[in-house]
């Protein structure tokens, strides 16, 4: 993200003032700053109202002077022949380009803009949601499909839709997400190329332009199914089932607690790999990336089969979610287990907290995400441990053993009484 301030607008249909007439050379400088400038926008074009004026493409100059004698026309002079010719990888990653972004590019910032009916205020805002870097007037960086693509969002918001709030963070999301989801994939499979081809890594990210348009369409069409089938599952989660979540977790509550008031009942949990810092210190590339591959792809695996979701994974912890205490239950004892049996991974400490959080920009928030955080550093290596409030909606549950631990004090708490968790009978999650 660059580092340009985002002012919020406060009304999206908001006309501008009208303006002083201005002559040539004041009007380019007035032009000039309005692009540099956080005032004004919306994306509502009432009267044209929002479409920033653009800057005169010639200054008015004082008339020349006239010369003594008239000066014959010099002959132009011939154009240098050229000295080479593009290589073939530079072919290769134009055309890629080309393909990638619709054509090639012809426009710069402004005449996307206007074309969408914007002011270059409201434009670079969505841009910046994106995560496009900042481009001067001059660069002719868009292509006709960048104009289709503003003209998508903005129309959201000039049918109702929308507010201008909730585009900008909807585009934030997508342009953060995707992000990471591409660097993710081309890592892939350049990574996929030294081991099968048996190139450098400099050779394979060489090749992959000439590799990646084989890929483009099936990863595309595969991109589109899975954010269908996310969604559909998101609202069922968030939409259909969240009454009934918060119905669930009133059972031992008084209403007064920290999490009262947020709005989705969850069970948290964090997984934290031991001595993860000095194992990854003594490892080379190949093998630390081999590590958090199998760390994450384990993880990822059992907390799906279990019916949650991974929220997010740093380093060497893992944050997940799952709709009721017994799901998150199962996860945290399987996760605990397929660690202290890998034969390559380190054990993990768990912890899982039943209660309410807030969920925003992908991420968790709440008492109970900063609860789930203290008990996983006062768990031992290969247990999971759970509040006492978690440990009263399980221990009816045959599923499940619970034993109390010694009470701890812990920072912003006060003091707690951790409950170890272990599996009692059943079979517990079963992974294919």
């Amino acid at each position: 993200m660059n580092a340009e301030n985002v002012h919020q607008d406060t009304d999206l249909a908001a006309p501008e003032l009208p303006r002083e007439p201005e002559d040539a050379a004041g009007s380019a400088a007035a032009g000039s700053a309005a692009a540099d400038s956080d005032a004004g926008t919306a994306f509502d074009t009432e009267a044209g109202a929002l479409v920033e004026p653009s800057e005169p493409e010639f200054e008015a100059a004082e008339p020349a002077e006239p010369e003594f004698e008239a000066v014959e026309p010099s002959e132009p002079e011939p154009e240098a022949p050229p000295t080479g010719t593009m290589s073939a990888e530079r072919l290769a990653a134009k055309a890629l380009e080309a393909r990638l972004l619709g054509g090639e590019r012809k426009l710069r910032r402004r005449e996307v803009a206007a074309g969408a009916g914007l002011s270059l205020l409201s434009a670079r805002k969505l841009w910046r949601a994106l995560g496009f870097p900042n481009l001067g007037d001059e660069d002719v960086a868009f292509t006709e499909r960048d104009q289709a693509a503003l003209s998508t969002i903005v129309d959201l918001v000039r049918d109702g839709k929308l507010t201008e709030e909730a585009a900008i963070s909807i585009t934030r999301a997508i342009g953060q997400m995707t992000d990471r989801m591409v660097v993710w994939q081309i890592e892939a499979l350049v990574e996929d190329m030294v081991q099968e081809q048996g190139v450098t890594d400099a050779v394979a990210r060489k090749r992959l332009v000439s590799e990646l348009p084989n890929l483009i369409d099936p990863l595309e069409e595969m991109l589109t199914y899975s954010w269908r089938r996310q969604l559909n599952a998101a609202v069922q989660r968030l939409a259909v089932r969240a009454e009934a979540g918060l119905q669930s977790s009133e059972e031992g509550r008084e209403g007064d607690e920290d999490d009262a008031p947020l709005p989705l009942a969850r069970a948290v949990g964090f997984a934290d790999l031991v001595s993860y810092t000095s194992l990854s210190r003594r490892m080379n590339e190949k093998t630390l990336a081999q590590l958090v591959q199998r760390f994450e792809n384990k993880c990822a695996e059992i907390i799906s089969v279990g019916g949650g979701r991974l929220v997010k994974t740093v380093g060497d912890e893992v944050l997940y979610i799952a709709e009721t205490p017994a799901a998150g239950a199962e996860i945290s004892l399987a996760l605990s287990r397929a660690f202290t049996d890998d034969e390559i991974l380190p054990q993990a400490r768990v912890a899982m907290v039943w209660g309410r959080i807030l969920s925003r920009l992908g991420d968790i928030y709440g008492p109970t995400v900063n609860l789930a955080a203290r008990l996983t550093a006062l768990a031992d290596p290969g247990t999971v441990l759970v509040d006492s409030m978690t440990a009263a909606a399980l221990e009816q549950d045959e599923r499940f053993v619970l034993v109390p631990r010694p009470a701890e004090d812990v920072r912003g708490f006060g003091e707690i009484h951790p409950v170890q968790l272990l599996p009692g009978s059943g079979r517990g999650l079963i992974l294919d």
